[in-house]
């Protein structure tokens, strides 16, 4: 393996690495969110399926972020061309 390569491999464990950092992201937002969910339904109960819904579309979009980070660094380290 020469130099380049080495370095081309070092970098997609790396990119991989940092891809998975995006589930911190996720994750944090996600339980900001479900906090402010629990205070919304606390001072509005009667509002509590609208709040509802838009908590879970707003959790689906937090969480497919996460997955995409997962999905490249799943591609960067098994679909690796260099090795």
């Amino acid at each position: 393996m020469d130099m380049a390569t080495a370095i081309a491999v070092a970098g997609s464990a790396i990119g991989a690495g940092i891809a998975v950092f995006t589930g911190i992201g996720a994750g944090l937002g996600q339980g900001y969110a479900a906090g402010k969910l629990a205070e919304a339904v606390g001072n509005q109960p009667e509002a509590k399926s609208e709040i509802m819904s838009s908590f879970i579309v707003g959790a689906a979009i937090a969480e497919s972020t996460a997955i995409y980070g997962l999905i490249i660094a799943i591609i960067l380290i098994f679909v690796n061309p260099w090795i």
